[in-house]
């Protein structure tokens, strides 16, 4: 009987899988267990391959680590800071105010003794003003001495000059209203007259070259 090439095709199949069972069959059960197990090992060593070791992450992560804190330590020292700056001035805004309370009651020993009034008023009042200098003290909010001292517009607030002879150009020569420092900052500044001779520039030009000195300082 002749065979025709599918025939031919279909023993050929027939044939290789009946090889490969008789292969299998003859193969020992042990040795396809070792063949197996070496399988798994070369996929586990190529796994540990491709994955960094734990010495290698803690390798990499330690500058991280040590990043972090740094960082942390900076926010936990920039906080105390801006804590201990707003405790120290946590009293500003209220010798504000005080301040606007003893200036009115000056005004009023000034009005009392120019109207005559009794010495025991005027001293009571006095007393008063006395008193609340103190308190302000207590809170590091003092007096800037301006009068006689050369005008600094960090500290100071021309609201005039005033030609003279007798004193150098930008020397404050009289205070129109009392100005206060609380550490190192201004509670206000001091409203004062500048002395300045015959033709001499404005108090705008005062003000650039005392921050001109500043800055050359």
């Amino acid at each position: 009987m002749m065979t025709t090439p599918g025939d031919q095709n279909q023993l050929s199949a027939e044939n290789s899988d009946e090889f490969q069972e008789s292969n299998l069959a003859d193969t020992d059960p042990e040795e396809r267990m070792d063949e197996v197990q070496q399988e798994a090992v070369k996929d586990g060593d190529l796994k540990e391959a491709e994955e960094p070791s734990l010495e290698s992450q803690l390798a990499d992560a330690q500058p991280q680590l040590l990043l972090g804190q740094a960082d942390l330590e900076n926010y936990r020292k920039r906080s105390q800071r801006d804590l201990a700056e707003q405790l120290r001035y946590a009293a500003l805004p209220l010798a504000r105010d005080l301040l606007d309370v003893t200036d009115n009651l000056q005004r009023a020993i000034e009005a009392a003794v120019e109207a005559g009034e009794s010495e025991q008023l005027v001293n009571g009042v006095q007393m008063v003003v006395e008193q609340l200098g103190m308190i302000l003290s207590q809170y590091d909010c003092l007096l800037i001495d301006a009068e006689g001292q050369k005008f600094d517009p960090n500290l100071h607030e021309a609201i005039g000059q005033v030609p003279s002879e007798d004193h150098a150009p930008g020397t404050i020569i009289q205070v129109t209203q009392a100005g206060y420092r609380m550490h190192e900052r201004v509670v206000r500044p001091s409203q004062v007259l500048v002395a300045a001779t015959t033709g001499e520039a404005a108090v705008e030009e005062i003000t650039e070259k005392g921050e001109e000195e500043e800055l050359t300082e």
